[in-house]
């Protein structure tokens, strides 16, 4: 079940890009090129890896796909550095599958509405921008190979405090 938590800020590196959904075949590519500009800055690859929805304009999405980190990472490319905010989020955790992952953020989705909670969030012309909303891979599928057994925590920033 879903669940309301404090979090602290977190530094990261990231790889920033638009996709559309399904973007399945992007994410290896970009946590690849985030993972060699760790190795080029002699630094060890050990943060929390995630997936950080930036703008949903369905079906189309702006996502940063990295790593957090304290370690100064040289920029290039399309690698951005930022900060996951601190603040109150709402936290869940999804075993199995990544494809399985739309329908758990819609029913989560429907969990805060029906609770009345509200995103940290803006309405724009190029869609819903997001404060912070990373999808935390607690396991990835060069650790785990079995799909079933993925862990995967959405994490949604409050509006507030």
């Amino acid at each position: 079940m879903p669940e309301i938590v404090e979090w602290g800020p977190k530094s990261y590196v990231a790889v920033r890009l638009p996709v559309v959904i399904p973007f399945g075949q992007e994410i290896d590519p970009a946590f690849e090129e985030s993972f060699e500009a760790f190795a080029q800055a002699g630094v060890d690859a050990d943060g929390m890896e995630f997936i950080k929805f930036n703008v949903v304009d369905m079906p189309r999405l702006e996502i940063e796909v990295g790593m957090t980190t304290d370690a100064a990472i040289p920029l290039s490319s399309r690698l951005v550095n930022g900060v996951l905010p601190a603040g109150r989020y709402i936290r869940m955790t999804y075993t199995g599958p990544h494809n399985g992952l739309y329908d758990v953020t819609a029913m989560l989705v429907g969990w805060a509405k029906e609770k009345g909670l509200q995103w940290d969030a803006e309405t724009t012309e190029i869609g819903d921008v997001f404060a912070s909303r990373p999808e935390v891979h607690d396991n990835n599928p060069s650790i785990q190979p079995d799909p079933a057994k993925l862990i995967t925590t959405l994490l949604f920033k409050l509006a507030g405090l």
